[in-house]
């Protein structure tokens, strides 16, 4: 069995708090190959870039490296955080074209490409992750790296009139025909791509997963829909309901049902689109005025950067508006939270959770919703509201009351409906979402891309 090797832009560190599901299925997957997981040690220098470190445990190397402070600003915080992310999340009115941090982001991949190429083997299997590392393999094999390298692509891909919006777009996204399998979240993403590269490219589409390319070359373009640790995490979420801070919340509830959001604070999470469909169900359904508390938890992230300091104050403003015109001295509608809670605490949350609420304007796949359907008591679950351009819808819809999260009504209606779901119906939803997300867990995603990689 060849060595894996794992590239991404940061790397989970052995002795690291809680590492997240993806992490948990990657460092399974080394450990059972032997492998090496490559990627930015997440410090910043004032010197160059480029001083490796390394270390060892498990079978697994891990090797990092530093940066600057100019390459985080242009790499990171620059071209992947304002231009890519916006962009794939089909935001054109939030991409920054900045000349300056293209090239920084490019500066970045190749000195990735300069410090990776000499460990790599000629029969090693690399899988690169995520948007940040999009023209790496094609600096790799420009290095003369010959081995089987596979990309996945966390996040949404837009549509080929979209990432054709973007500067040098064909330098950027052609890239990544010099993987052999490039591999997205959903059917319609991979499909996506292979327009673009049908359109933009000068590929031809060979049956359901090939691109052809003018060279000859062949690629392989796939859906593997990122699953959890399902198990651990049903077993976590039923010890979490004797944690204090889950016997708090549900104290607090005052008998009252519970709905629960939890997302990155973020514009791509549709939150003031949800507020505003909560604060419609509010309005339309007085009847069950007092019925429903909404806990909405949005840890601050890239607080830096003026979009999501506006989107903060924004979201304040609204949640003040809601609490203000609905709210009874015995009775809070809406709770917004900005701070982190421990993974297990929230998998009690959930476990809690009559409603859960998960309405991105866009998502490559949002395992929330996953972690939701997971975290359930078999016996009493919870209902789903989800949005519609999810990536879990996918595989979710039969279950979830799939909803358009720019449809106010709607979703006040789906509020409404979940909120007086009989129980049959509620454990028959249930089950139809927990089937996949049991069988196609973190560990068999890891397992299906990488057996079609090596196939």
């Amino acid at each position: 069995m060849s060595r894996l090797v794992v590239v991404s832009n940061r790397v989970a560190l052995p002795g690291e708090s809680a590492p997240g599901g993806l992490a948990v299925g990657l460092q399974a997957a080394l450990a059972a190959r032997g492998g090496l997981w490559f990627g930015w040690s997440g410090k910043t220098v004032r010197e160059d870039s480029g001083a490796l470190h390394e270390q060892g445990e498990g079978g697994i190397q891990y090797v990092t490296l530093d940066l600057s402070r100019q390459d985080v600003a242009a790499y990171y915080n620059g071209f992947s955080n304002r231009t890519l992310w916006p962009l794939l999340h089909f935001r054109l009115d939030l991409v920054d074209y900045a000349r300056e941090t293209r090239a920084g982001y490019r500066r970045v991949n190749a000195l990735f490409a300069d410090r990776l190429a000499p460990l790599l083997r000629d029969d090693d299997t690399v899988w690169i992750h995520d948007y940040h590392l999009i023209p790496l393999a094609a600096m790799l094999r420009e290095r003369g790296v010959g081995c089987r390298i596979g990309f996945f692509l966390h996040v949404p891909m837009p549509s080929a009139d979209i990432a054709a919006s973007l500067p040098e777009h064909g330098q950027l996204f052609g890239a990544l025909f010099a993987h052999d399998l490039v591999g997205f979240q959903t059917r319609r993403d991979a499909e996506r791509f292979r327009s673009y590269a049908r359109l933009f490219g000068g590929a031809t589409l060979v049956g359901e997963d090939g691109l052809r390319l003018p060279d000859g070359r062949s690629v392989r373009v796939g859906a593997f829909p990122i699953g959890i640790d399902a198990r651990r995490i049903a077993s976590q979420a039923a010890a979490a309901v004797s944690k204090p801070a889950v016997r708090q919340l549900q104290a607090s509830m005052g008998g009252r049902e519970l709905a629960i959001g939890v997302d990155r604070l973020d514009y791509s999470k549709g939150l003031p689109e949800r507020f505003r469909g909560f604060s419609r169900y509010l309005e339309r359904y007085p009847q069950d005025r007092g019925r429903l508390t909404f806990l909405q938890i949005a840890p601050v992230s890239r607080g830096d950067v003026q979009e999501y300091r506006l989107l903060r104050d924004q979201l304040e403003g609204i949640a003040g508006h809601i609490n203000g015109t609905h709210a009874d001295p015995e009775w809070t509608p809406l709770r917004y939270v900005n701070r982190n809670f421990a993974h297990a605490t929230l998998t009690g949350f959930y476990r809690l959770a009559a409603i859960g609420v998960v309405t991105p304007l866009r998502d490559g796949m949002n395992l929330v919703a996953k972690e939701y359907v997971a975290a359930q008591d078999p016996q009493n679950p919870g209902v789903l509201l989800l949005s519609m351009f999810a990536g879990a819808a996918a595989e979710l819809e039969q279950g979830a009351l799939l909803v358009n999260p720019y449809d106010l009504d709607g979703v006040a209606d789906a509020f409404a409906r979940a909120a007086a779901m009989p129980l049959a119906e509620r454990r028959e939803r249930w089950q139809s979402m927990m089937a996949p997300v049991a069988r196609y867990d973190i560990h068999a995603w890891c397992e299906d891309f990488l057996a079609t990689l090596r196939s």
